[in-house]
């Protein structure tokens, strides 16, 4: 068999790929062997004598498939973690996205007039403290703390009207109070002329008695 060193080598330029993907047909070697020269080799690459191999298929099945045993908890193990646990997923990153998170949430619920101001300001010193560890427990403490302050409003709400009922009722009774008295003087003053004769003598009637009880005599 003669050597085919050359036309593979003008072939793999031909073609612009490496000598290890062009495959001669070991049946046609004395044709093969006798082009020695670009033209050659690239009519035989034509005929079909010569071909480059396609691609290798590099599958990811494998790859896929241990990476959704890995979302499962698989391969995890201590044996195959290199590196410590800071190193494996940092500390100061996972606060960091947590925080963002937190803070969206909060300026979402403020644009969304679900919140206050001053309740957003408590809420965003909470998060910066550490308070809450995911976005459903500051979602929760949202909610409860909501339905306190309802609550809390709506006792105070009706504390406060109980009081102005309590005020309108005393101010009425006042002046109930105030109108009987001004009612009782009327009748002390029409009884008071009613009693004075219209010749203006004072003396007491007949019949009146003294402080014995006995009746004055006429003189």
């Amino acid at each position: 068999m003669s050597n085919l060193r050359l036309q593979k080598r003008l072939a793999a330029s031909i073609k612009g790929c490496g000598k290890r993907k062009i495959w001669m047909d070991p049946n046609e070697c004395f044709a093969i062997a006798e082009a020695n020269t670009r033209l050659g080799v690239r009519r035989l690459l034509n005929d079909g004598y010569i071909i480059m191999k396609p691609n290798a298929m590099h599958s990811k099945y494998r790859v896929r498939k241990t990476k959704r045993a890995r979302q499962l908890g698989r391969h995890s193990g201590f044996g195959k973690r290199k590196g410590t646990a800071n190193a494996r997923t940092n500390t100061k990153r996972t606060w960091t996205v947590r925080t963002q998170i937190l803070r969206r949430l909060l300026r979402k619920y403020r644009q969304a007039k679900k919140i206050d101001k001053h309740f957003h300001s408590q809420l965003y010193m909470k998060v910066k403290g550490n308070h809450f560890k995911n976005k459903r427990v500051l979602i929760e403490y949202i909610f409860k703390k909501k339905a306190n302050m309802a609550r809390t409003k709506l006792l105070a709400d009706q504390a406060e009207a109980r009081r102005t009922r309590a005020r309108e009722a005393r101010h009425r009774r006042m002046l109930r109070i105030a109108m009987r008295k001004k009612e009782l003087a009327s009748e002390d003053k029409k009884e008071e002329v009613v009693a004075v004769p219209e010749g203006g003598d004072t003396s007491a009637p007949e019949d009146m008695t003294n402080v014995t009880g006995r009746k004055k005599k006429n003189k």
